[in-house]
Formats: structure tokens, sequence, C-alpha cells
């Protein structure tokens, strides 16, 4: 009876015969964990040379190393989608990163707030959710998770060229108000669990790159709110179409 598939992401480049060292965690999880030995076939990717099928050549629970067969998929990229968050709770922010790469998104902004409910934000280990997340569903490309920046200091800089769609929950029951068209960068905001203060909103409300949109009749929560402003810029503009 075949294995479990292993998906396992590499820094290192890949293509046909490439010999790959394999070393510290990711040898431990191959060769101790998953007990691969010799011959067993690993589905390996780097974010840049596609998927391929790469058989074990040593293994041992320290070290050991991966051939490249064949390629099994090619590279591909979600949408040009970035997603702007408070972060909240561990357990949700946790929630929140790997929902958003599994949704297709090509980039992770965590924002910080007046009103942020978090002491902190460990950009190391969200990234590290983020590629946990592409091994499991299947993605061939790894979204980064950039660190904790100031929402303000963030506008300031922003390129006025990619629309932002600022999930506003006063809007809840209006009518959505997306507009844009496929293939143009966006970006979506969700606000911290306590919403945005009269200064944040006003600053919002006064740059021409940001649309507030409503998500529907009802208030959502910060972690539901994210992954329901996703699938419906997907649906309308992205790769669900």
């Amino acid at each position: 009876m075949a294995g479990p598939k292993v998906r396992l992401y590499l820094e290192q480049p890949l293509g046909q015969g490439q010999v790959i060292l394999v070393e510290e965690g990711a040898a431990n999880y191959l060769f101790a964990v998953m007990r691969l030995g010799a011959g067993a076939v690993v589905h390996v990717f780097n974010g840049r040379d596609g998927e391929w099928l790469a058989e074990v050549g040593e293994a041992n629970k320290r070290r050991g190393t991966l051939i490249c067969r064949e390629q099994s998929r090619a590279q591909d990229y979600p949408p040009d989608l970035w997603l702007l968050f408070t972060p909240i709770k561990k357990e949700r922010t946790n929630f929140i990163v790997e929902k958003a790469v599994e949704l297709g998104v090509a980039r992770v902004l965590p924002v910080s707030t007046r009103r942020m409910n978090s002491e902190r934000l460990r950009q190391d280990k969200q990234q590290a959710h983020a590629v946990e997340a592409a091994e499991q569903c299947g993605a061939t490309s790894v979204p980064e998770v950039a660190a904790l920046t100031p929402l303000a200091a963030l506008l300031t800089d922003w390129p006025a060229e990619r629309r932002i769609y600022w999930a506003d929950e006063i809007r809840a029951g209006e009518d959505q108000a997306w507009r844009g068209e496929a293939g143009a960068p966006a970006a979506i905001l969700i606000g911290p669990e306590g919403g945005f203060t009269p200064e944040e909103r006003e600053l919002l409300h006064s740059l021409p790159f940001v649309t507030p949109i409503a998500l529907g009749p009802r208030i959502l929560r910060a972690e539901t709110a994210a992954m329901a402003a996703i699938t419906l810029w997907q649906t309308r503009f992205g790769d669900w179409r």
C-alpha cells in the first residue's frame, strides 16, 4: 500500500537530477516522523521551480539526500492579492495566515493599530505557518509574511494603483460596493477586534485608493471577515471565476 503523500518546501534550486541535501528539521520530519527510507518519493517545491518528485537517496534522522526525478507540476502563483490584518489572539492569528495561503493570497502584511488585541507578532513563526499551509494545500509558492508595521506608516508609501478593499463593519447590511477588474493588483484590509478608531477611520476615508465594503448583513469576527473577503474577491476578480 502506498504511503501518505509527503510535500516539503525547500529553499534549494530544483531541477532534473538535482541532488538536495536535507538536514536538521526537514531530515527529522522525513526520516524519523514519516519514516521514509531510501527509494521513497517526496513532492518538493521551492516557490520558483514548480513541484518535483524527488527520490530519497540517503536517510537518517539528522541528514539525508533527495534526488529530483521529474517535475510533477509547473510553477504557478496566486492572484496579486495582499491581505492586511491586525493581529489578534495567537491561535486565531495562526488561522488567518494559514487560511489566507489556502485561499490564494500573494502576500500577508500584519498591521498594528490603536486597538490591536495582541502584544506582539513573531514574523518567523507566522512565515513557518505559511510554509506549512502551502505544503498541505498543494501550492507551489509561499506568500511572504511581512513584519508587523503601523497602519499609518504602511499607507504613507502605499502604491496608488493597488486598491485596498476595507471590510468596514459599520457597513454591514449595505451593498458590498466591490469595483475593480480582474488582474489588477489589490489588497484586503481587516481591522482589529474593537474596530478602527475615529482617527484611523478618517485616514482611511481620505485615501482615494481605499474602498469600504460590506461583508453581508452581519458583523463578523476578524478571522471570519478575512476569509469572507478573500473568497468574495476571488470569485469576482481572482482565479475562482
